[in-house]
């Protein structure tokens, strides 16, 4: 081999190796990053300031009217009613009598208590009748079963309270008709017999 030919031949083989070293390495593909879920902004609540309210005027309520309670003259009513009875023919002098509290049959409420003791303190200091005492009849009453303050309702069962007292004669009575304009009535009766010897009524006017 020439020289010459020895030196192309080297040239050759080291402009193949530089033309090596310069060829660009392949470029690889970027892959697709993978996206990441995003987070929502946080979400501010606007504040809104309360501001104080004043209590108003308390509106007082209109006071409920209280019900009406009625006043009965039975003074007025029992007097003359008792002075009628006590002439009544057919009635033994010095006999026991038993005053029966007074009923309501009127249609409404009434204080029937007011009307008993009326007729009570009518007949008291009478010359005809000893009255059975408030006592002796809270005691038969309470032998009976019976409230001191129960009317008893009937003309039986007053006969029936009349016999466990003692008393000859029983005065029955009654308020009737209208509430505010009553009528007392009364009935003075023999225990043994149920004979009715007299009766009477009254208008009784209110106070």
């Amino acid at each position: 081999m020439s020289r010459y030919a020895f030196i192309a031949a080297v040239a050759l083989f080291l402009s193949g190796c530089v033309a090596q070293r310069e060829k660009p390495a392949p470029v690889e593909e970027a892959k697709p990053t993978p996206e990441q879920p995003q987070t929502p902004p946080p979400t501010t609540v606007p504040v809104v300031p309360t501001i104080p309210t004043q209590p108003g005027p308390i509106t007082p309520q209109p006071e409920q009217p209280a019900p009406r309670v009625r006043h009965y003259d039975w003074n007025g009513a029992a007097q003359p009613l008792v002075g009628k009875m006590l002439q009544a023919d057919g009635v033994t002098a010095g006999s026991v009598l038993m005053v029966d509290s007074v009923n309501n049959r009127t249609n409404g409420s009434l204080n029937t208590a007011e009307a008993t003791t009326a007729l009570v303190n009518a007949l008291q200091g009478n010359n005809k009748f000893t009255l059975v005492s408030a006592q002796q009849l809270a005691v038969a009453k309470q032998q009976l079963g019976l409230s001191p303050q129960d009317s008893l309702g009937s003309r039986n069962k007053a006969m029936g309270l009349a016999r466990t007292v003692g008393a000859q004669y029983v005065l029955y009575s009654n308020a009737t008709g209208n509430v505010n304009t009553p009528t007392l009535s009364m009935q003075l009766m023999m225990v043994q017999s149920g004979e009715i010897l007299w009766s009477g009524k009254g208008a009784v006017a209110q106070q």
